[in-house]
């Protein structure tokens, strides 16, 4: 005993709290209870809340959100050109007739001065066809036609008189055949002159003026072809609305049907991708509560279209078994009334279907 309590006082004296603890079993078995205690404290209130929180907390249901969204066009024309003036501006609201843009192209303008020459050309040529010969022409063959008359009458009076002497054996049966050859080449004649006569006057033939009125035709054709070109010269809105893209710039060129601007229609509407275990209630003519946080308002929409988007916007199974693939479906639904400074692109949250 000595021994140890020399050891003691080598140390401070007296015995160690720890080292007397650490050798106390009856210390370690209270410790050990308190932990165990604990635990099975913690793990009845954890299994206590999950209770109460199946039993009282219902899930929200699924937020559908989709997004506004507008008819655009965009405003382009058959003319290429240069761009000569932009009368908008990017977020002006037009009305619908009012001018966009004014393009040039000195091409068409030179196309169109060598369609219209080319159907004064074919209009005169038709005229001419149409009216026939000059009034001098046509009396200068009835001269003649006169002419061949007078000297078939004299050739038939000598034919005659050859005739009757040669009854009376006056005449030699050859010079009364002569005044017959000379009676028929005049009538033949007399016959020719008339009918050149006819001809003069009655201008050219049928065929001849039907091929100078569809000449007519076909330079007409051409001066509407370049007319059509220019027409798109001076570019207009279709409707009303807002302008949200120019393109090109002042005295830039543009292509045969290239955009020069787009144009934003006043008919805006939301659109919604939604399984299709959420259409029990929807159904074309449907009013939907749905809320616009951009705008903080709550609306109602009227569901005018509703479209499967195909297989590849299915909504896959969870479950191995018991459940079914889920195909999604697009609806699209205007504002009942105007709803101001709602615009395309705006976030509309889908809160149900208004009884």
């Amino acid at each position: 005993m000595e021994q140890k309590d020399t050891f003691n006082n080598a140390n401070g004296g007296g015995y160690a709290p720890s080292h007397y603890g650490a050798d106390d079993p009856e210390a370690v078995s209270k410790k050990d209870k308190a932990l165990i205690l604990t635990i099975i404290i913690i793990l009845l209130v954890i299994a206590a809340l999950a209770v109460i929180g199946f039993l009282f907390i219902k899930p929200q249901p699924d937020t559908v959100q989709g997004q506004g969204d507008a008819t655009e066009i965009r405003i382009s024309g058959k003319l290429p050109g240069r761009v000569r003036d932009i009368y908008v501006e990017e977020g002006q609201r037009v009305h619908a007739g009012d001018t966009l843009v004014h393009i040039v192209s000195t091409l068409v303008d030179a196309q169109y001065d060598q369609a219209e020459a080319m159907e004064q050309a074919a209009q005169a040529a038709n005229a001419k066809v149409n009216a026939g010969a000059r009034v001098q022409i046509i009396r200068s063959a009835e001269d003649v036609w006169k002419q061949a008359q007078a000297a078939t009458g004299i050739a038939r009076k000598t034919y005659e008189r050859m005739e009757a002497l040669f009854q009376k054996g006056v005449v030699s049966a050859q010079k009364r055949d002569e005044a017959k050859a000379a009676y028929d080449v005049a009538k033949s004649g007399e016959s020719a002159a008339r009918n050149a006569w006819e001809l003069t006057k009655s201008g050219a033939q049928k065929e001849d003026k039907e091929a100078s009125s569809a000449m007519v035709k076909v330079a007409k054709a051409g001066v509407s072809k370049a007319n059509a070109l220019l027409e798109d010269q001076y570019l207009t809105a279709p409707f009303d609305g807002e302008v949200t893209v120019i393109y090109p710039h002042v005295s830039e060129l543009v292509a045969t049907g290239a955009p020069v601007m787009t144009l934003q229609k006043d008919d805006h509407w939301a659109v919604f991708n939604v399984r299709e275990t959420l259409l029990k209630d929807i159904e074309v003519g449907s009013k939907l509560k749905v809320r616009i946080p951009a705008l903080d308002k709550d609306t109602v929409m009227e569901v005018f279209y509703i479209k499967d988007l195909g297989t590849y916007a299915n909504w896959q199974a969870t479950k191995a078994t018991g459940d079914y693939d889920a195909r999604t479906f697009q609806i699209k639904a205007r504002p009942a009334s105007p709803v101001k400074n709602f615009r395309p692109g705006m976030s509309v949250i889908y809160l149900g279907v208004e009884k």
